[in-house]
């Protein structure tokens, strides 16, 4: 490692070889490193540079008192600094002096030696247990017939949480609600958000007419309807303190949210596309811009208003239930988004979040999710992650995280080169989800399958947060013929499922219909196929012993009984539906997050597949 590109990128976290799911070996090639330290903002294009970069990052390491952020106990006397130090708490509140700190609340706070700032993530060593719960996920979505047409909304899924608390259902999860992108009406995808700190308005419970009433969503025409009627809406929105005062609270953030959708209604959704002059957020011709567009900016923030106070709605709703609404919070967010343009320095341009190879990709996969920069994250105080956190939060007491597995190392996948892993400052973004998910009491999961770090799980268990165990991946794989875990030996500190949103529902497991969709779609051919579905049958009969049945109902008995802390049944499967919601690795030549459940909200609680399933967890003791 003697040349400069592979100094500075081991300096800065390029990890020089991997091993992949298939116990393959992969080294890091140079255009790859390149690639990598160029998206994290340095000039690679020659060796002085690099050197330069690397010798200036040293000194500046070398120089520091304390390092960049530490992590203290909350409500615990903070570190003894031996120099003069001037600290700002999370509140405001200042003091100084020199040798012990004082007793440091929950929060992030600012502690200045010299020249430099140290964060101090003062976090809970653990949240308290999850409590023996269970819960229904589905897509929101999906939650309308074809003949009522659209999607489902926040009104609907408010009625939805308090009729499903009435059965004992302890949590609602749904599929992430981040803001997406209203002037595209293909960018439907919930886990490639524009923003994941603003909410989607595609779910405001609005007077939208959508001549949309096919088995399949027509986002197009549902965007053009629900664009329409909040509009009219607004035109006779009369003004309204508590929208003030959300304005007002909400500060900056807001108003450069709200002033990336007024220039997408403008120039269109990604902002790439912009003229340059509106590249950057704080050009002359933006500021320009928003001078002559301030109703537009105020339509923006109205909308994300109104989006948070019909979500606080159904938070009021879910109080019946043991834990309430369940969200999904997704890995990235597009490269070409809000997020992207509000805060530049923070992502890595060039360079998109993946995963290596595996069996089900071997040629790795890249997700196009703007990474984030990780010095960037430690320099502001994680600020960025704390507020995306909390937004889910304000209305969630289940958020599970997406692969979790980038808070230890994140797969970068550059435009023109292969893959490769950067180390994240994992200590510190679990701290982060304690601090957050401690200020209101909420559980947090991880998803930690795939290519999971030695060590993981262990920090993750000791945080209390919980993982994610999928009962159709529960196999002793060591066997020559297919064995499945018994319900016993499955972990407590996780949230076990059949399967999930990216998996086929029980009934298409079994008839290996996900199988049948790669053939169809040229990822298998016959010979591929015959031997995926004999696989497949010889893992059901395995499954189906195991589980003492083949229906849906002995699945649900066998996921009650396990010592897990959480059990999720996907609706789904409650409704004996076989197309699963997203096909993994396929765009639009798979119908991804547009199948519709085929119920209404108001029925959804009726249905005997959710009764069954809502009397075996009480006879479970869930």
């Amino acid at each position: 490692m003697s040349d400069p590109l592979s100094r500075l990128a081991a300096y800065l976290g390029v990890i020089e070889r991997y091993q992949d799911q298939t116990d393959s070996w992969h080294d890091t090639s140079p255009e790859t490193k390149a690639a990598i330290v160029a998206g994290m903002g340095f000039d690679t294009s020659n060796a002085s540079a690099l050197t330069a970069a690397h010798d200036a990052l040293r000194a500046e390491d070398g120089a520091r008192d304390l390092p960049e952020w530490m992590v203290t106990v909350a409500n615990a006397p903070g570190p003894v600094v031996a120099a003069p130090w001037r600290l700002t708490l999370e509140n405001g509140a200042q003091s100084e002096g020199q040798g012990a700190l004082p007793v440091l609340p929950l929060g992030i706070h600012r502690l200045v030696v010299g020249d430099y700032i140290t964060w101090l993530l003062s976090a809970p060593v653990s949240l308290p247990p999850a409590p023996k719960s269970w819960g229904l996920t589905m897509p929101l979505y999906g939650l309308r017939t074809a003949a009522q047409g659209g999607v489902g909304d926040y009104h609907d899924l408010g009625g939805l949480v308090r009729d499903l608390a009435g059965l004992g259902v302890g949590f609602l999860g749904i599929n992430p609600i981040h803001a997406g992108f209203p002037t595209d009406p293909m960018a439907f995808s919930p886990y490639s958000p524009s923003s994941r700190r603003r909410f989607s308005i595609l779910h405001i419970a609005a007077d939208a007419k959508a001549d949309d009433h096919g088995p399949l969503i027509d986002y197009a025409a549902v965007l053009s309807a629900q664009n329409r009627a909040l509009r009219a809406e607004y035109a006779a929105f009369q003004g309204d303190s508590t929208f003030d005062a959300y304005c007002l609270a909400e500060g900056e953030s807001l108003r450069r949210f709200a002033l990336h959708q007024a220039l997408s209604d403008q120039y269109g959704a990604y902002w790439p596309d912009w003229p340059v002059a509106f590249h950057t957020p704080e050009s002359a011709d933006v500021a320009a811009f928003a001078g002559e567009n301030a109703d537009t900016l105020r339509y923006h923030q109205w909308l994300q208003w109104r989006a948070e106070h019909q979500l606080g709605q159904v938070c009021e709703k879910a109080g019946a239930m043991a834990l309430g609404l369940y969200l999904d919070l997704a890995v990235g967010t597009h490269p070409k988004g809000a997020e992207t343009w509000g805060d530049p320095d923070l992502f890595a341009p060039g360079c998109s979040l993946g995963a290596p190879p595996d069996g089900f990709s071997p040629g790795g996969q890249r997700w196009n999710l703007a990474p984030m920069r990780p010095r960037h994250l430690a320099r502001t105080g994680f600020a960025a992650l704390a507020e995306i956190l909390r937004a889910q939060l304000r209305y969630a007491r289940v958020l599970r995280i997406d692969h979790i597995l980038g808070f230890e190392r994140a797969f970068w996948v550059p435009e023109n080169a292969p893959g490769a892993y950067v180390t994240m400052p994992k200590a510190a973004l679990l701290a982060v989800a304690r601090i957050e998910a401690a200020r209101v009491g909420a559980v947090i999961i991880g998803e930690d399958l795939g290519n999971i770090p030695k060590g993981l799980q262990s920090d993750l268990a000791e945080s209390n947060i919980l993982g994610c165990r999928v009962a159709m991946f529960e196999q002793k794989w060591q066997s020559d013929t297919p064995e499945f875990k018994p319900a016993a030996d499955y972990d407590t500190r996780v949230l076990t499922s059949f399967a999930s949103h990216d998996l086929p529902t029980y009934r298409g497991w079994r008839r290996g219909s996900d199988i049948g969709w790669r053939a169809k779609l040229g990822g298998l051919d016959c010979a591929a196929q015959t031997a995926a579905m004999t696989e497949r049958a010889a893992e059901v009969k395995a499954f189906e012993t195991t589980v003492g049945g083949h229906g849906v109902d002995q699945v649900n008995g066998f996921l009650a009984a396990t010592p897990s802390r959480l059990v999720a049944v996907q609706a789904e499967d409650a409704l004996g539906l076989i197309e699963q919601p997203n096909l993994p690795g396929t765009v639009y030549d798979h119908p991804n997050w547009r199948r519709r459940l085929g119920i209404s909200p108001q029925d959804l609680p009726k249905h005997p597949g959710v009764i069954k399933a809502a009397q075996t967890m009480k006879t479970a003791g869930r």
